[in-house]
């Protein structure tokens, strides 16, 4: 007689996300840095006489996004075989006539065309779109633009001659659009939702790709190699190149063939508000400068609370570098499929195997940790006891964030929910965090429909 497996040693269920695409698209990103770093010596070497020095500008920051996209797209298709997922709902085997799907091609194309124009609408309008950083990336967007709409019109007619359903979310707006029966309400909020995340972090993911890359690339190593200051600082701005460089490719390649597409915004309110309070240009009134619950008034940091203590500065640097490296794994693990308040397939490798929000919880120790909200400059018990008040207001964002993105995938996805129970029981830090403060789990969220 068998017995039954442990759980514990039967591990979580199957990420829908291998951990290899996203190592895919770190390598590519390295290799181009290293490229970039030593483009004067490759220069010479080729007889070459180079006057710009490292390929540290904006156009090289995109590049490597691209470049690093290219890869994990390559590398899903051609040995992952993603495309033949069931999840895709593409049906290579099938290839319907295409008189009986141009009348829905053109009614879907009407859809997003729609969108793209209500997306830029919103970009001319919306005013912080045009100054600083946020520039570049309505430069790189209004290059894509006319691209974007010629390219759509063979891409949705080759695609819904193999989709299994070729009526989605951007069929019912477009129905809507023209006048057409048979949308449904609820499938165009969906669409809405999608096109809504998109538009709204795509632009601020591009305006972000620039300058840590630049910083990555004219970093002079050998200058700052017995500092620990410069030296985590280095690593710190490194890891978050890789973050967002990939993070942003999650953005872009949200495709059914890569069976990356959204297959659901989240439905909450409170998400929604939980993720926009931690972004431009909400977060401004809120954690910036002056913002209501700005956290460093009259403080330092690490490196000028330890300073003098050399070997402490070195574990410290060490300890912070830690964090941001987990922060980063957290987004290397997604491969194409990170972005904010989507549901894409579940991930349950890498470091969402020891905790189910790995990023948020390294992000919010690294505050703590260099900031060092307690201790002030003045002197001030008022000062301190304020800055570390509103930090923990900042943490209890993110643990709202937390909850509402749980309450979405929990409502969405059987298996998340087994993944959920899995770390209840198993994960390295979920586990424990859950038997010391005894957190009741969201499970309500998924036996209702949500509410609009």
């Amino acid at each position: 007689m068998t017995s039954a497996r442990d759980p514990a040693e039967s591990g979580p269920p199957a990420s829908d996300v291998s951990a290899t695409v996203g190592l895919v698209g770190l390598a590519t990103l390295l290799s181009w840095i290293l490229f970039a770093r030593s483009w004067p010596d490759i220069a010479a070497a080729f007889g070459y006489m180079e006057t710009r020095g490292r390929l540290s500008g904006p156009n090289s920051a995109l590049l490597a996004m691209i470049l690093a996209g290219l890869a994990m797209a390559a590398w899903s298709v051609l040995v992952e075989k993603v495309h033949r997922n069931p999840s895709t709902g593409l049906d290579w085997n099938r290839r319907a006539p295409l008189s009986d799907t141009l009348g829905i091609s053109t009614t879907k194309i009407a859809g997003l065309w729609a969108t793209w124009a209500a997306i830029g609408a919103f970009y001319a309008i919306a005013r912080w779109y045009w100054d600083g950083p946020y520039l570049f990336a309505m430069q790189v967007i209004g290059a894509a633009a006319v691209p974007l709409f010629v390219l759509s019109v063979p891409y949705v007619v080759w695609i819904d001659r193999v989709m299994r359903e070729p009526r989605d979310a951007a069929w019912h707006f477009g129905a809507m659009l023209l006048g057409r029966g048979g949308w449904d309400g609820a499938r165009v909020k969906k669409h809405w939702r999608a096109w809504a995340i998109k538009g709204f972090f795509t632009a601020f993911m591009v305006s972000i790709l620039p300058p840590g890359f630049a910083t990555v690339v004219e970093a002079d190593l050998v200058s700052i190699a017995g500092d620990p200051v410069r030296v985590g600082g280095t690593l710190f701005a490194l890891l978050f190149v890789i973050d967002v460089q990939i993070g942003t490719v999650g953005y872009l390649l949200t495709m059914r063939p890569l069976d990356a597409h959204i297959r659901s915004g989240n439905p909450f309110l409170g998400g929604w508000l939980a993720a926009l309070m931690c972004y431009p240009p909400f977060v401004y009134g809120l954690m910036g400068q002056g913002g209501a619950i700005q956290y460093e008034y009259n403080t330092a940091d690490w490196a000028y609370w330890l300073g003098g203590h050399t070997a402490l500065l070195w574990l410290w640097a060490a300890l912070l570098a830690g964090l941001t490296a987990i922060y980063a794994w957290a987004t290397v693990a997604f491969g194409i499929r990170f972005s904010n308040l989507t549901y894409r397939g579940v991930v349950t490798n890498g470091p969402y195997r020891y905790s189910r929000h790995p990023a948020y919880l390294s992000k919010n120790l690294f505050w703590w940790l260099s900031a060092m909200p307690f201790l002030v400059t003045s002197g001030s018990v008022t000062d301190a006891v304020r800055n570390t008040v509103f930090l923990a207001l900042v943490s209890g964002i993110y643990y709202w964030r937390a909850r509402t993105e749980e309450a979405h995938l929990l409502f969405e996805d059987g298996k998340y929910r087994a993944y959920y129970d899995w770390m209840q029981e198993n994960g390295v830090v979920t586990a424990r965090l859950a038997r010391l403060f005894s957190r009741a789990a969201p499970r309500r969220a998924w036996q209702t429909e949500p509410a609009e």
